[in-house]
Parts: structure tokens; C-alpha cells; sequence
């Protein structure tokens, strides 16, 4: 069994798997580029895509087979996609957790570039090598491979976004949309723990607001200045009606605030109520006339 066979859980948004569902969207055709067992691949046809894809490892290459309308076993190193894949062309070329097993993952990209339709997209997500973790443990002198995680010992490729982005630029690719899984510091595969650094290195390595990004998420297109411009209109019309439903939720808010203040200062004015009189005193009991006249008698005699 792969290592990387996993169970997919599409509502866990804070997973590389859930967030590629999410950019590739519905009805497509895609090529997942390093499928493995195919559980990518499963959920891809569940949203209704056509998926075919590409594996080194022969093993998990069959466990896949039956999800894909075409399957390539081969070295993403060598092998010529376009050749394996003739005229076929794909809205979605997909590598998740792939690249950075590669020893030159931008040939690859390269290679993988005609294959995409027009229109079509790419679709990848690597780990940050840039994480807080991994900064901090490389001050106290630590590099330690993992099975899995920041440092999996079989990655041969580490990157930044920086670094991410300028990948896809030399590949003819504009990276159009960026997301992010996000884990703690102190919560990674690592294990460094806080009590060994100096609160003032955290908060400084903190400040970075990538310190807690665990894997990018990529969504880049061919680099043709239409596309990419259609593209960006697209993303800048989508963030203007967030922000307008941002502000018609901030004033619904404001006017709620300042009801609530309205209320608690007519409250305030109201003058408190008048302690209520105090009880009267009790009545004392008149004695019959007989015991006092028995009394007087008692006191004279």
C-alpha cells in the first residue's frame, strides 16, 4: 500500500485535497499528474469530471485504473505527455503534492503545458518550506526527514511562494489564485516545542504572516495576457460583491450597536425607583381592663 493513499474528506477545507476539489470545480475534464491509488481522482469523478492520470508507482497505478478514462504508468522525469496523450486536451492539469518530488519539476510543467485546452487550468499544491517550524528548527540545527510532512524523505525540491510563482512564470503559467492549509508552530509532524526558544524569536517569526502555512494551493493559467486578464476581472468582481456583502452585514451590525447603545441610555436616564416606606411599627397590645385594674390593686396593697 502507498504512503499517500489517504482518505479524502471533502469538508475539511483546511486540507491541499479539499481546496484542488474546490478550484477544479464540476464537469471537467481533468488530468491528475501523479494520481497515485486515485483517491483524488474519486472524488473528481464524484463532482462529475472525466479524469485520466499519470503514476510512477505501478501498484497504486491499478488501484486507480478503474476510476480513470486513461491511465499513463511512467516517469513524470521522462515521459513526453503530449506523445502519451496525443490530441487530448484537458481543462484541468492537476499535481497535487507532486512537484516537490520531482528534480526538476519545471520541465515537467512545461511539458504539461500544451495539454492544456483553452481556457483550462493548473492546479498544484506543495509544502512551505518557509513554515515556522521548519525555521525554527533549523536554528537549533535541525533537519530531520519525516515519512510525511514539511520534510517527507523523498522530497528533492522546498518552496516559498516566492518561489512557487516564479516556477509558474518561467512555465509560461500566471498564478491567478492562491490558498493555503494552515497549521501551528507548535503543531506540526516537527515537534519543536515552545519552552526551547526565546518568546521574542516566536513573536518575531509570528509576525510573518506565512509562518503558519503549511501548503500552498495554486490555481495558474496559460500566460496570455487576455486569459490572464479575464481571469483577474473575474476574481475582482467576485471580491467586490464579498465586500459589498461585508459592508451591507457591517451596517446591519452598526445599526444593531447603536440601538443597543440607545436602549442602555434611556435606561441610564430613567431615575431609579423609590425605596418602598418602611414596615410600621408593630402595634402593641392593650391589656383588658381587669388586669389592670388587678394590677393597681396588687400595687397599692
Amino acid at each position: 500500500m502507498s504512503k499517500y493513499d489517504t482518505e479524502l474528506d471533502p469538508a475539511n477545507a483546511n486540507t491541499s485535497h479539499a481546496q484542488i476539489l474546490e478550484l477544479v470545480g464540476g464537469n471537467k475534464r481533468v488530468l491528475d499528474i501523479g494520481c497515485a491509488t486515485g483517491y483524488l481522482a474519486r472524488a473528481l469523478v464524484a463532482q462529475g469530471c472525466t479524469v485520466s492520470g499519470v503514476e510512477y508507482d505501478a501498484d497504486a497505478a491499478e488501484q486507480a485504473r478503474p476510476t480513470l478514462d486513461r491511465l499513463v504508468v511512467g516517469d513524470l522525469e521522462t515521459l513526453d505527455l503530449v506523445e502519451a496523450f496525443g490530441r487530448d486536451q484537458f481543462d484541468a492539469l492537476v499535481f497535487g503534492d507532486v512537484l516537490e518530488h520531482l528534480r526538476d519539476p519545471l520541465a515537467v510543467l512545461r511539458r504539461a503545458r500544451p495539454l492544456l485546452a483553452g481556457g483550462g487550468c493548473v492546479v498544484i499544491s506543495v509544502p512551505n518550506i518557509a513554515h515556522g517550524a521548519a525555521r525554527l528548527a533549523l536554528l537549533k540545527g535541525r533537519w530531520e526527514y519525516r515519512q510525511l510532512g514539511l520534510l517527507d524523505t523523498t522530497h528533492l525540491r522546498f518552496f516559498t511562494l516566492n518561489s512557487v510563482r516564479e516556477m509558474l512564470r518561467e512555465a509560461g503559467l500566471a498564478a491567478v489564485e492562491v490558498r493555503r492549509t494552515i497549521a501551528d508552530i507548535f503543531e506540526t509532524e516537527l515537534a519543536i516545542k515552545p519552552e526551547d526558544y526565546d518568546p521574542e524569536l516566536i513573536e518575531e517569526v509570528r509576525a510573518d504572516p506565512e509562518s503558519t502555512t503549511y501548503q500552498f494551493v495554486v490555481r495558474g493559467v496559460a500566460d496570455d495576457a487576455d486569459q490572464a486578464v479575464h481571469e483577474l476581472q473575474g476574481r475582482e468582481e467576485e471580491q467586490r460583491l464579498t465586500i459589498r456583502e461585508l459592508e451591507s452585514t457591517i451596517a446591519e451590525l452598526k445599526a444593531e450597536v447603536e440601538r443597543l447603545t440607545a436602549e442602555i441610555a434611556e435606561l441610564r436616564a430613567v431615575p431609579p425607583p423609590e425605596p418602598p416606606p418602611p414596615p410600621p411599627p408593630p402595634k402593641r397590645r392593650a391589656l383588658p381592663i381587669r388586669m389592670v385594674a388587678a394590677a393597681l390593686r396588687a400595687a397599692l396593697s
